[in-house]
């Protein structure tokens, strides 16, 4: 329940980046936002530990900003998956991972148990 939980909110992230940062379009109906959001979270699962682990110098010589073009990537990675999510450029990526990242981020911390 948990796994479908966050594949639905991964879905809603990539719809709210779409509609917020310029140069991130996806096009698709409901069960293709269902699918991105299961591709967004492989590759969060899967790729994104071993690529930050690869990176952590970079991460700790610039404070933490690198983790900014890590998660671009990721998105990056993501539309080169998926035919119906575009992202056009790096600025883009950079910037609809961060959004993408602090609504995650929002999200678990409301979903949190205390």
């Amino acid at each position: 329940m948990r796994i479908l939980i966050r594949i639905i909110l991964n879905g809603l992230g990539i719809l709210l980046i779409s509609r917020l940062v310029p140069g991130i379009e996806w096009q698709g109906d409901l069960l293709y936002l269902l699918i991105t959001g299961a591709v967004i979270g492989a590759i969060n699962v899967l790729v994104k530990p071993i690529v930050t682990l690869l990176s952590i110098p970079f991460i700790i010589l610039t404070l933490g900003i690198f983790y900014l073009l890590i998660n671009g990537a990721m998105l990056l990675l993501a539309s080169s998956l998926l035919q119906g999510l575009t992202v056009e450029g790096c600025l883009p990526a950079i910037l609809g991972g961060l959004v993408l990242g602090l609504f995650n981020w929002v999200v678990s911390a409301i979903g949190k148990d205390d």
